[in-house]
């Protein structure tokens, strides 16, 4: 004789039914509390409901929207712009945008035909969700390129193609963390197994970002590329205070601080900033500044140089080398 057993009800809805608390939309998305209160008060989204205690909770489809924008944000667009919009027009959105949010770490505007057909490969095998097959892609044309020229050549554009394809709907966010997360490895992999020059040259490099930007490839790919001119490098990784920057670089004795910025800050608050950052700094420590932020290029700062792109690099080194 069996007994049939009865599930127990309950009236909890789940947790994907409740929504996201804000909490986990900011780490989701990389947008602060602050601002997410400050949309829903100015443009009328997100518009979260709440749970028994009044704390705001947000939905999945909104949390995805709000990823689309952040994706906005770092190519240039100002919230008015795409604050509200449906997904689908915030796709199309990222679709005529993707190329232009990333290009600066492109060596050049455009790619040859052979390292397109590179990149579609990559692209492929990241979709295939198989991490070791994409470990040793990159791996083999990091050694067979080289690695200067598999950074500026290969992955930079590779980057590119990869938030483009996340844009269009073709990668979840999952395959483009995989992505960062392998070549990561790849990267550092490789800078370590760089031989050290016989002879210490400098300068010593300070690489962080500032607080809420959590884009960190680019701060990586600009580390190997100044390995590879004989520098020292120390890196924080992202998201550090200014206050402990400069106490980093003292206590590094850092001849050059460098630092990564996308679209995520406003340009009040990047001038605002390294304006802070190079007054704890001793005037003799260089501040170097690169990204896709368009606040660097539009107002230079005094005692701040910023970089282009990722092959002006070398000759700033050069550069640093001859003054010192």
């Amino acid at each position: 004789m069996t007994t049939e057993i009865t599930p127990i009800a309950t009236d909890a809805p789940s947790s994907d039914l409740l929504g996201l608390p804000i909490s986990t939309v900011e780490r989701e998305t990389g947008l602060g509390k602050d601002t997410l209160r400050v949309w829903e008060k100015r443009y009328g989204f997100p518009v979260p409901s709440r749970d028994a205690a009044g704390d705001r909770l947000y939905s999945t489809e909104q949390v995805q929207q709000l990823k689309l924008i952040r994706r906005l944000l770092d190519g240039g667009l100002r919230p008015g712009k795409v604050v509200g919009l449906s997904t689908r027009e915030l796709q199309a959105l990222l679709a005529d945008n993707g190329t232009a949010t990333a290009s600066y770490l492109s060596k050049t505007n455009s790619m040859d035909r052979s390292v397109d057909g590179a990149v579609e490969e990559l692209l492929a095998t990241i979709g295939s969700h198989d991490p070791q097959a994409l470990r040793h892609a990159l791996g083999t044309a990091q050694m067979r390129m080289g690695l200067a020229p598999f950074v500026t050549e290969l992955v930079a554009p590779l980057t590119i193609a990869v938030g483009e394809a996340w844009a269009q709907g073709r990668f979840e966010v999952f395959e483009e963390h995989l992505y960062t997360d392998v070549l990561t490895g790849v990267l550092r992999q490789a800078i370590a197994s760089l031989t050290p020059p016989p002879v210490l040259q400098g300068p010593t490099v300070l690489l962080t970002t500032l607080p809420q930007e959590l884009h960190g490839l680019g701060l990586l790919m600009a580390e190997a590329l100044l390995v590879l001119e004989g520098c020292t490098c120390v890196s924080l990784g992202t998201q550090t205070p200014v206050t402990d920057i400069a106490q980093a670089a003292q206590a590094h004795r850092a001849d050059i601080v460098a630092l990564s910025f996308s679209n995520v800050h406003k340009a009040s608050a990047v001038r605002t900033s390294l304006r802070e950052l190079r007054a704890l700094l001793p005037a003799a420590t260089a501040l170097w500044v690169g990204g896709s932020c368009h606040a660097l290029h539009q107002m230079p700062l005094a005692g701040v140089s910023t970089v282009q792109q990722l092959s002006s690099l070398q000759p700033l080194v050069a550069q640093w080398r001859h003054a010192h």
